[in-house]
């Protein structure tokens, strides 16, 4: 499972996060030579190296016309790219010569900071000119950073509580407080905080991106770090201004799932099977009920709904409105899993589809169910005869298939 962990302790910015990924793609040269052929009127892109308090990363610059950016293109260009509205901006996301995917993921994520500004503002997002992040460097950046994570292929993006800084920040409308309006409204339900350090340590776009590909902020889980990108920002702090970005990949595949459990000792077996029924169908990943024994000796049920974390707190509540329980414990867990796909293998019997599941060196075959059954019933088969004949197949086949 290839995972990405990044690490925001100085905030994030386009720029930074551009180039903490560049440093675990392979083919630097050739993501910046196709970044430098989209057609971004008069844009250049390159990047450098850089050192922020020792440590040695890369840097990304980018030049409009010939004039490189010297401060965070989100307060720097309200007279000078005034035009660019949200509708142009998408306009000009859509013609870019790049994969549907970066296309989709860059028009996100300006769509999440266009209705950020259109909150703060007041106004319609049609009507939201980009004076402060719709300049073309900011553009690059956001189509370079999504063409990077469309590139590396991560399949779980996870992140660090975000540190915003403190202080003020001068902006077109004068002087905001940090994090900035649009850039705090990115950031709700977000894990952030401030500290000593005096300045905007997360841009606008640095936010957006965030929210747009990050499934879980908090503590770094359990990896095998085989790479670490530093992408650097341009001012000097007293902390590395830096993004870390972690990289593990490997054929294992685990990620974070939460664990609720409550305990039923005045329910009939018919409404805790109707609830159970209730939190599968509202998206829960398994629900499964055990006796035990609980207080005065009375014979329960501790009922346990597995889920994704961003269904907590939905199940939560249907366990509370279908369960007499007054009450829900959750806990947080992480989880080891084969990576499953399905095949189709032909047999005696005709075609039947197994789930092949692969992981650290282990391998496993399982026939569906209904085809099994199907084909012994229609060859007057046994049932296990069958099932084997399938599993036999799909070990002859194995190696043709790809993982």
């Amino acid at each position: 499972m290839k995972k990405l962990y990044l690490e925001c302790n100085m905030g994030a910015a386009g720029d930074m996060l551009t180039a903490a990924l560049l440093e675990l793609y392979p083919d630097r040269e050739g993501f910046l030579k196709q970044m430098n052929s989209l057609g971004l009127p008069g844009v250049a892109v390159r990047c450098i190296p850089a050192v922020k308090c020792g440590i040695s990363g890369s840097h990304m610059v980018v030049s409009v016309n010939g004039q490189e950016e010297t401060e965070a293109p989100e307060h720097s260009h309200h007279e000078k790219m005034a035009g660019h509205n949200y509708e142009s901006i998408k306009s000009l996301i859509a013609r870019l010569p790049v994969p549907e995917e970066v296309r989709e993921n860059a028009s996100a994520v300006y769509q999440k900071i266009g209705e950020a500004e259109s909150r703060v503002h007041g106004v319609p997002v049609e009507q939201i000119h980009f004076h402060e992040i719709g300049t073309l460097d900011a553009v690059a950046d956001v189509v370079g950073c999504c063409l990077l994570f469309h590139l590396l292929g991560a399949e779980e993006i996870t992140a660090s509580p975000v540190h915003v800084g403190s202080g003020f920040v001068r902006c077109a409308h004068g002087l905001l407080p940090v994090p900035a309006p649009a850039t705090a409204r990115l950031l709700t339900g977000i894990p952030i905080y401030g500290g000593d350090i005096r300045g905007e340590l997360c841009t606008p776009t640095g936010a957006a991106l965030l929210r747009h590909f990050v499934s879980r902020f908090g503590p770094m889980p359990p990896m095998r770090v085989d790479k670490i990108g530093c992408g650097m920002g341009t001012k000097d702090f007293e902390a590395a201004n830096c993004v870390r970005a972690f990289w593990s990949e490997s054929d294992a595949y685990s990620d974070e799932i939460a664990e609720l459990r409550c305990n039923l000792d005045d329910m009939t077996p018919e409404a805790i099977g109707f609830a159970m029924n209730r939190l599968l169908e509202s998206g829960a990943l398994d629900v499964f009920a055990a006796p035990v024994q609980m207080k005065k000796s009375r014979p329960s049920v501790l009922l346990t709904c597995l889920c994704r974390p961003q269904l907590q707190e939905q199940l939560t509540r249907l366990m509370l409105l279908h369960t007499t329980t007054l009450g829900i414990r959750a806990s947080a867990c992480s989880r080891t899993i084969l990576k499953s796909s399905f095949q189709t293998v032909q047999t005696a019997y005709g075609s039947i589809r197994i789930k092949v599941s692969r992981g650290g060196g282990i391998t496993k075959y399982k026939p569906e169910y209904e085809d099994v059954k199907g084909a012994a019933e229609a060859h007057g088969e046994a049932f296990d005869t069958v099932y084997k004949k399938a599993v036999a197949e799909a070990e002859k086949e194995s190696a043709l298939w790809p993982y």
